[in-house]
């Protein structure tokens, strides 16, 4: 019989596991940089100064917005996709928090060490 808190750190970190995997492409971080700019944008204009097609360009998307760092409204006839900043934010307090423990550690090395 398993206990709720480990499921949902177990959920938690099967997310986090997705917005590394999804970021660990260099076209994916590409699209990330064009949408942190602050607007929502098409898949014609990610696409442009890109030699990727619609097609690929799309399916990168759709890996970003399965890690739900981004998210896409229809428009018209088109798709707009936005970057969703929340996913990183955790990202980044995780490895602000694994930065600390290495910091502690490398702190008492020293202090062995030297001590």
């Amino acid at each position: 019989m398993s206990r709720p808190g480990r499921n949902r750190k177990t959920a938690r970190q099967q997310g986090q596991a997705s917005v590394f995997a999804a970021l660990g492409d260099e076209t994916r971080l590409a699209l990330v940089a064009k949408l942190g700019r602050g607007e929502a944008r098409s898949i014609s204009q990610l696409t442009e100064g890109s030699r990727l097609t619609r097609q690929a360009i799309t399916k990168h998307l759709h890996v970003l917005e399965k890690a739900a760092i981004v998210r896409s409204v229809r428009a018209g006839r088109e798709s707009l996709f936005a970057l969703d900043p929340e996913p990183i934010a955790e990202i980044k307090t995780y490895l602000d928090r694994v930065s600390a423990q290495w910091d502690e550690a490398l702190a008492r090395l020293k202090s062995f060490v030297e001590g």
